[in-house]
Formats: structure tokens, sequence, C-alpha cells
């Protein structure tokens, strides 16, 4: 989270001091009609008062009363190859970026590219997923929250991410497969459909619906930016107050 630096407060109490003493000045002027004694007063006065806007700034940076903290989160994107998983979570983070939180966006692309041949069995993918569960503790023990996109077909490597990661806001992004298909530029599909990519969900591998999902999107029926807005309004009511 962000804290008040000692020469933000500095500059902050420069600005006012300002404005509160050049209207000492004029009031001292106006009843006394002696400039040179109206300077003195404002000048005094700056002095003074800004070391003690300094000194009460710092009492109040370190009073907890009345301030409420916010506790870093993970939005965890799921469902099949091109549901729309990616696309949905680059609005979430563009939209959650506004509101001036500490926070990252993980997609699984982004994470095979530092990590190659990670492999896609059932024990390599959920033992993937555990490292990246480790990057994301690791992010949130410095108050950074997340925005993470992974097929991640299996219940039990999800259910390991929820007890992993604080917070976790699991959402199944819900696409009939062939929506997915459509949508595949790449033509990854039919590279799996000819047999030329093994375990590949949702042709020669399962994908496990989740059964407890926070928020379901179904991207056949629902648009991008309307799948933006119903996961930033769940961030702000549960975590972003």
């Amino acid at each position: 989270m962000y804290r008040e630096t000692n020469i933000r407060s500095i500059v902050k109490g420069v600005t006012w001091r300002i404005v509160a003493t050049s209207t000492t000045i004029g009031i001292v002027y106006i009843f006394f009609g002696r400039l040179d004694l109206a300077i003195a007063t404002g000048l005094i006065e700056t002095i003074l008062k800004i070391a003690l806007y300094w000194g009460h700034e710092r009492v109040w940076f370190k009073i907890r009363w009345g301030r409420k903290k916010i506790e870093p989160f993970n939005i965890w994107l799921t469902g099949l190859p091109l549901s729309g998983k990616t696309t949905i979570g680059d609005r979430v983070f563009e939209e959650l970026q506004k509101l001036d939180i500490p926070i990252e966006r993980i997609d699984s692309k982004d994470i095979r590219e530092i990590i190659p041949d990670i492999g896609y069995s059932r024990e390599e993918r959920n033992r993937h997923l555990k490292r990246v569960g480790h990057l994301i503790q690791t992010l949130q023990k410095n108050s950074i929250s997340t925005v993470a996109s992974f097929v991640s077909p299996y219940r039990e490597s999800r259910e390991t991410i929820r007890n992993m990661v604080q917070n976790t806001i699991i959402v199944y992004v819900k696409a009939d497969i062939e929506s997915c298909k459509k949508r595949d530029y790449k033509g990854i599909y039919q590279k799996a459909l000819n047999g030329e990519i093994e375990n590949f969900t949702g042709v020669s591998d399962i994908y496990e619906e989740p059964t407890c999902a926070n928020i379901v999107i179904d991207t056949d029926l629902v648009s991008v930016e309307e799948a933006t807005k119903k996961i930033v309004e769940f961030v702000k009511k549960r975590y972003v107050k």
C-alpha cells in the first residue's frame, strides 16, 4: 500500500501555509495598519505552524484508528482455452488499476514463456499451478493483489490455489467448446483434433467445471464489458470499500 512520506507532508504544509500566512498578514495589516508588523507576524506564524503541522502528520501516521487496510485479493479466471479468460482478465486489470491499488497481472502464456517445457499432464499442471500459487503468495506478502488467468482444468489444482492464496475469487469463464473453436485464430483446436497436441483441455483432456465458483461468466451470453463490470463490482463490494 502507500504511505505518506516526510517530503510530501512538508510540501502539503508549505502550500497550505502560503494561503494561511497571506490571510494572517492581511488581517494584521487591516487591524494595525503596519505592513512590517504584518509580515513579521506572518513569517513567525508560518515557521511555527509548518513544524507543528509536520509533527501532527507524523503522529497521525502512527495511529491506526480510522484507517482500513485493503487486504490483497486474487482473481482467478478459469475456463476452456479461448473461452475469454485473458481478454476479460486484461480488462478487469485495467479497471482495477484506476482504483490506485497495488495490483499485478499474471497470465498462463506469460508464465510458460518464462518457464518453458512445463508439460501438460495432470501431475505437471498441478505442480505448475502450485508454483504460481507461491508466486502470488509472495506478491500478497507485499500487499499486492493479482488478476490471474489459467485454464486450470482440475478441481484439485483450483482448490490448492484457494487454500494457498488468501481472498481468492474463482471466476469461471464459461463457454461452449464450439464457440471456443470459432475464436481459435491460431488453429490450436484443429491441431489438437489432428493429434498434434497432446493433453489439450476440452479435446484430449478433461475440463472439470468448478462447483463452487464465486462468479460465473458465460461468454456466449455476456459481453466483455458486462463481464468486467460484474467482476469489478464484486471486488469493490468485498475488498475495496
